[in-house]
């Protein structure tokens, strides 16, 4: 199963993981479960980071570094046809990351873990 988590879920799995829900921490745990991290988080936690509007207390390369030895964390770039994707979502959700993250699901046939609400009103297998 490929799964892609959104971008709170990876701090919380490094940061705070009692925050994660006992469904979404057993798969990211689970061997035979496929992690992605988009790009897109990658970007939203750095501009964050930069504008003083998220404080972490392990540098986010880190993070990144250990979430793909411990758990084969993979890196999913973002491709046009990603963007093309936005173009059939209705525009309930307004923040761009989650836009973006909702039509790389989509276009990828993943599962995004989050605990974003506004997530379930889009064609997207969900687990929060």
């Amino acid at each position: 199963m490929n799964v892609l988590i959104d971008t709170h879920v990876f701090l919380w799995l490094n940061e705070a993981p009692e925050k994660l829900s006992a469904s979404a921490l057993q798969l990211c745990e689970r061997s035979d479960v496929r992690l992605y991290l988009s790009l897109v988080s990658v970007w939203e936690i750095q501009i964050k980071q930069q504008l003083g509007k998220l404080s972490l207390t392990t540098p986010w390369q880190t993070m990144i570094q250990r979430q793909q030895q411990d758990n084969e964390l993979k890196l999913l770039p973002i491709e046009l046809s990603h963007i093309e994707q936005l173009q059939t979502l209705p525009v309930v959700h307004r923040d761009p990351f989650d836009r973006l993250l909702i039509a790389q699901a989509i276009q990828s046939s993943m599962t995004i873990v989050t605990s974003d609400q506004f997530f379930s009103q889009y064609p997207v297998s969900i687990i929060s």
